[in-house]
């Protein structure tokens, strides 16, 4: 079976892509912002595509495409620009959705984010799929983000000869991984905000890896959040990563969104906008749909996915 893969330069596509290939299928990788490095490029094709453009379309008369792992998404932190995340995430989808049925595509897995909800004071305790998506009216940074979001579940409905499966992460964090909160946790200093310690949850890029691939190969098609059973406050996170916390004053509100704004331009690092509301707010996630769904258990727990950013530092310091 070809399979196209998007997002193939992130580290959580080059897992899949590994599985996928040990199991015997070839491999369609598409990535367009970074190269692309595999240790073994055996039943791998790969394409530097921008999925907004119209040569896009050449990937799909090329080959024939069975299967799309839509994992290739550009978030706030790997570009600030709002109208180029816009295109790529949401007019990029739309593309690919609108390719796969004309090439006829049996299924796709898309990668969303538990973002989606939103951070708020009024959440529940526990946020099952039926939550409403929440984020894009908190956040103007994640709009994209929801609409992405809202045109694969269109189309879910729409067209179900396309067996669309959405996946709601929670944190992923591990090596290599480059979206914003791993990378607060990689650093040695790590601010938080005075008076919050709101509860996270974190899967480890692997079990996420394994997740993809439970969900491709199990293909039942819904939307399914993806977490372990167990989760830590923030500040709490942050000492099993080993960081050296920093407070950031949390009043008055638009003090800390100054601040979170500013230090880049002044070459700080900070934390991007978008993360204040979760450093405030839990949003915690049930899983158990799709642990029960696709037979998921992850392997890491949440001391040994964070214990990667710790043994990190220590390494480092000693050396």
């Amino acid at each position: 079976m070809e399979i196209m893969v998007t997002g193939a330069a992130g580290t959580l596509a080059k897992h899949v892509i590994d599985q996928l290939r040990d199991a015997g299928h070839s491999v369609v990788a598409c990535y367009f912002r970074d190269a692309l490095e595999l240790d073994n490029r055996e039943r791998v094709t790969s394409y530097r595509v921008d999925i907004t453009k119209r040569g896009f379309e050449d990937v799909f008369r090329n080959h024939k495409i069975q299967a799309v792992l839509h994992l290739g998404r550009i978030t706030t932190t790997q570009d600030r620009k709002a109208n180029r995340r816009y295109a790529s995430n949401v007019d990029g989808t739309r593309k690919l959705l609108e390719l796969s049925r004309k090439y006829g595509v049996k299924q796709m897995v898309i990668l969303s984010t538990y973002f989606v909800y939103g951070a708020s004071a009024y959440n529940p305790a526990l946020l099952d799929e039926e939550a409403p998506l929440k984020a894009s009216v908190l956040d103007k940074n994640l709009i994209d983000m929801v609409e992405l979001e809202n045109l694969a579940h269109i189309h879910m409905f729409q067209y179900p000869e396309l067996h669309i499966t959405i996946l709601r992460p929670a944190n992923i964090v591990g090596p290599h991984t480059q979206n914003g909160l791993s990378l607060q946790l990689s650093r040695e200093a790590t601010p938080y905000l005075l008076g919050f310690n709101p509860m996270m949850q974190f899967v480890q890029v692997e079990d996420m890896a394994d997740a993809v691939i439970a969900s491709f190969k199990g293909n039942k098609p819904g939307i399914y959040n993806v977490a372990a059973e167990d989760w830590a406050g923030y500040q709490d996170a942050l000492r099993m990563a080993g960081c050296n916390m920093i407070p950031v004053p949390s009043i008055p509100p638009g003090l800390t969104n100054l601040i979170a704004d500013l230090s880049p331009k002044l070459g700080l690092n900070a934390f991007p906008r978008y993360l204040v509301p979760y450093m405030k707010y839990p949003v915690v996630i049930d899983g158990s749909k799709f642990a029960d769904t696709f037979g998921w258990q992850p392997k890491y727990n949440i001391e040994q996915a964070l214990a990667y950013y710790r043994d990190k530092k220590q390494f480092k310091r000693a050396s």
